[in-house]
């Protein structure tokens, strides 16, 4: 009869059903915001007073019960309950709010047990003035996705243990979307944090266990002692890999592109990507391929491969990684975002990316944060990653956490972005599974990143080589005792009666014959199809390939009236107004053209045949220095017009976007998509040139040796504004040295553009030749108003990019006494005191292009110089920096026997320019004075 009562006053009372939903949700609203709900719930709320409840619990909890009197769903009508079981009631809302909250604190996580965890009073019933009276009575679960609208106290607490506190920790109620927040909820609940598997999925999974578990056993026998970065602990990342792949693959996925450190990677390429054992073989026997330079190991190589999935074919490619841990995840998007561009894709539907990372890694790298700011931006957004975290609890030799990170978990930088996060343990991989499923689904549903920190350990120290022991004793004691995850789910799926012993040694046994055949190991593996990029038409050509320079003036001209035609409701700021005006008339012939409108040429004229462009930078859109102005904004409203969007029906597509404030994580990102898309234009420009030393990684270890370890071909474009006009320091010079340090082998190009019917004929020979390879480009400042540097349209129509350009001046070539060599600004400086002087007897010649040296060129300017026995280097750069050690040797060897060769510029120094104008003037003078001879 009380039970009947109960009912009967739920039913009625404003906890009824979808009631309690409804009420949590005002709450959320109220503490949020409390302006967001009607005047009479301010009321009911601001009275409630607060229980004590820890404060982390956040704003989705219900602090404290109402009152005697309470408002019903439709806010009118008044309803009295008894205030001791709606106290109660609020309570169990809490508790169930608590587990959401903190469960994951007492999750059994540590496959080792060693973690050392305080316990969660919140988790408590009796914190929350629940008692063991209560275990048997009713009360409605309000959101809660498991049962039915109420449940007895003590089954809810066994079910809320269940599912936040078993082997899978969920940390999702930081997230702000409500709607999110639900979806987990449902997935998790509503199957008590267990995964729904028939003997066929359980089979699969240790299949998998198998595989990884069978490789390392066999590697380590077959050599011992070589470094192979065992997967050894964490195997269920085999497994997992398997299940985000068929669960991409039913999600309609066509490509999945991964990027990893060394750690486990050898496993990846053999048990996911199906690269043949007998090949990994001869490469532990020394054996490599001669078409590569100087190659890499083994543990940093890429692969390609198609998997079959029930959803169709899914084609995989696991990127090319050096040593510098985190820095691929941004390459990865990257080639994602390239990928999902040629397939017309806006959403990341088609293309998914999953990073692997490790705990001390994602925690420690600057570059994860800027990926991570990305990941929304309209430049760079992918429709969310995968992020897993391969989680050995212990860094390189580090032995405890406290020395690797300053937060509770290593995932906790996800929250910056409020990404969810399903911590678990791997040696329970059908919890593994589940994860990885539901990180999928929320992938695809959401579009945004979610992260699973897969929690295992190192079976062997960082490499098979080191001895942990030395500084993790109490883990390898452990260790070494503990049965590996094969083993603990073989057992498991026997006792089940999933598998007999006989089965589970059969299983083992296959795989050991498939490994020594060397044959292909994953039985999803398939041929690839032809949807990939076909790179043939980019292979076995250098830099100086013939290519077509020629554009009809009456086509630049006919393009140059698109780039200047802006709609009248589109209003424009004043001096953007001028600088189209200007170009109309450089357009008709009236003005010649200056740097911004060539380089505008430029791109329009490769649209205009199809080719795509793409250029990202801080200031990209407008250009750091005032000069470009593509993209423009209306000053009425704040929309924006691209003139080059607008050249024709058939015309190919661009992207011009303004980056985060990030160079590593872009630049990455840009060489991610130039490796994955040939064919068109894609542009890197720093703000200032030498802000590219905060990306000195993907320089170093991508750009200028990735075609030499990995046969990577890459035709990403640097733009660097460079040259000393007085700014100090920080703003002055692109640090043409480093890259000049890095040119051997024709691994990229170095180029100083002087006009604009340079920078005009050097965009285009980027894209219309056929070599791709990096274009590093010290672009200038100044000279982007000079009245020096301006070119004409016929130069434009009928040149190419010339890269040496002899004396200008008609100089007798018999009266010349000393050449000077050049490249860049001080060209104009020297040119202008030349003819203010009347110098006569000194000849100038710019060098456009320092690598690859045109030795050809250079000796067919200097042919009217060989009587001149005096050359001269200048360069604005201390002598120290510069062109002059890294590219000296070129210029010995192109002066005539027994020549001469000095240096022309600033003195050595520390810093790359001076922090005071008079300063930096005078010694302008004086390199200006001592390359043309003048006291």
């Amino acid at each position: 009869m009380q039970r009947d009562s109960l009912k009967a006053w739920q039913a009625s009372s404003h906890f009824a059903g979808a009631n309690a939903a409804y009420i949590e949700e005002l709450y959320e609203a109220y503490l949020d915001d409390p302006g967001a709900v009607a005047e009479q719930w301010q009321q009911v709320f601001a009275g409630l007073p607060v229980n004590g409840t820890v404060s982390d619990v956040g704003h989705t909890r219900i602090r404290e019960y109402f009152r005697e009197t309470a408002l019903d769903s439709n806010r009118s009508k008044t309803t009295t309950v008894d205030p001791e079981l709606s106290e109660k009631q609020v309570r169990v809302l809490q508790l169930i709010n608590a587990y959401r909250f903190r469960g994951h604190q007492a999750a059994k996580l540590d496959p080792l047990e060693l973690w050392q965890r305080e316990p969660v009073a919140e988790l408590d019933p009796n914190h929350h003035g629940l008692t063991s009276d209560d275990l048997n009575r009713e009360f409605n679960t309000g959101s809660y996705a498991y049962g039915g609208e109420t449940m007895p106290l003590g089954s809810l607490v066994d079910s809320l243990k269940q599912t936040y506190c078993g082997h899978i920790g969920a940390e999702y109620m930081h997230i702000i979307s409500t709607e999110e927040k639900r979806w987990i909820q449902q997935r998790l609940e509503s199957v008590l944090g267990q995964p729904q598997l028939d003997a066929e999925g359980k089979q699969r999974i240790l299949n998998g266990l198998n595989a990884a578990e069978g490789l390392e056993k066999y590697l380590g026998a077959k050599f011992p002692g070589a470094k192979r970065f065992s997967l050894e602990g964490g195997d269920a990342m085999i497994p997992m890999m398997r299940e985000l792949i068929y669960r991409a693959g039913d999600q309609g996925a066509k490509e999945v592109v991964v990027g990893m450190a060394h750690r486990g990677r050898l496993n990846m390429l053999v048990n996911i990507l199906g690269k043949k054992p007998g090949d990994l073989f001869d490469e532990f026997a020394g054996k490599h391929d001669e078409v590569l330079g100087s190659g890499d190991v083994k543990y940093h190589q890429g692969f390609s491969s198609d998997f079959a999935t029930p959803g169709g074919n899914v084609h995989l490619a696991l990127a090319f990684n050096p040593s510098h841990l985190e820095i691929v995840a941004p390459v990865v998007m990257g080639s994602v975002r390239a990928r999902m561009d040629r397939r017309h894709c806006q959403t990341g539907k088609l293309v998914m990316p999953i990073t692997i990372h490790g705990d001390s890694a994602i925690a420690g790298q600057g570059v994860v944060q800027e990926t991570l700011n990305m990941s929304q931006t309209r430049g760079f957004q992918v429709g969310g990653a995968i992020r897993l975290v391969i989680n050995n609890q212990v860094g390189f030799t580090t032995s405890n956490p406290q020395d690797t990170r300053s937060t509770e978990y290593c995932t906790d930088i996800a929250k910056m972005l409020q990404a969810p996060v399903f911590h678990v343990n791997a040696d329970d991989p059908e919890a593994v599974a589940l994860v990885a499923q539901l990180a999928v689904d929320y992938r695809y549903e959401f579009g945004r990143d979610v992260f699973i920190d897969l929690i295992c350990y190192r079976r062997h120290g960082h490499n098979e080589a080191d001895e942990p022991n030395a500084t993790q004793p109490l883990m390898y004691q452990k260790i070494k005792k503990h049965p590996t995850p094969r083993k603990i789910y073989a057992d498991r799926l026997i006792e089940q009666g999933v598998m007999t012993a006989e089965q589970v040694t059969e299983q083992i046994n296959t795989y050991r014959d498939q490994l020594d055949h060397g044959d292909c190991v994953v039985p999803e593996w398939r041929t690839m199809a032809e949807h990939s990029v076909d790179w043939t038409p980019f292979l076995g050509h250098d830099w100086n390939s013939d290519w077509d320079s020629s554009v009809a003036v009456d086509k630049l001209q006919e393009l140059g009236q698109a780039l200047t035609d802006v709609p009248a409701s589109h209003p424009v700021q004043s001096r953007v107004a001028k600088i189209y005006k200007d170009r109309e008339a450089m357009i008709s012939g009236d003005k010649p053209l200056d740097w911004g409108m060539a380089e505008t040429l430029a791109y329009a004229t490769l649209l205009d045949k199809g080719y795509r462009v793409r250029l990202t930078g801080q200031d990209s859109g407008r250009g750091t220095f005032f000069h470009r102005h593509a993209v423009l904004h209306n000053q009425d409203n704040a929309t924006t017009y691209m003139p080059l969007r607008h050249l024709s029906e058939t015309q190919g597509p661009i992207e011009i976007h303004d980056s985060v404030l990030s160079e590593a994580a872009v630049l990455a990102f840009e060489y991610g998509y130039a490796t994955a898309e040939p064919s068109g234009l894609t542009m890197w420009e720093a703000q200032f040139g030498d802000f590219a030393n905060g990306a000195q990684v993907v320089i170093d270890q991508f750009l200028s040796s990735g075609e030499q370890k990995w046969g990577r071909l890459c035709g990403l474009t640097l733009l660097l504004p460079h040259g000393y006009e007085g700014q100090g320091p920080e703003h002055s010079s692109a640090r043409l040295e480093r890259f000049l340090q890095l040119c051997a082998n024709h691994n990229m190009q170095v180029c100083v553009p002087t006009t604009p019917a340079q920078v005009y004929h050097m965009i285009r020979r980027q894209t219309v030749r056929p070599m791709r390879r990096p274009l590093v480009v010290m672009s200038p400042k100044s000279l982007l108003r000079h009245p020096l540097a301006v070119s004409s349209l016929d130069e434009l129509a009928n040149g190419t990019f010339q890269n040496v350009i002899g004396e200008v001046d008609e100089l007798a070539p018999s009266g010349i006494e000393r050449v000077v060599f050049c490249s860049g600004k001080v060209y104009f400086e020297l040119l202008e005191k030349r003819r203010r002087e009347g110098v006569t007897n000194v000849a100038l010649i710019r060098i456009e292009q320092l690598y690859p040296f045109p030795a050809e060129e250079m000796a067919h300017v200097l042919t009217e110089y060989q009587h001149v026995t005096d050359f001269v280097w200048c360069q604005e750069e201390p002598q120290n920096q510069g062109a002059w050690y890294c590219s000296q040797h070129h210029f010995w060897q192109a002066i005539p026997a027994g020549a001469g060769l000095t240096y022309a510029g600033r003195e050595a120094s520390a810093a790359p320019a001076v922090g005071y104008v008079s300063l930096h003037n005078s010694q302008q003078q004086a390199l200006i004075n001592d390359a043309l001879n003048l006291k």
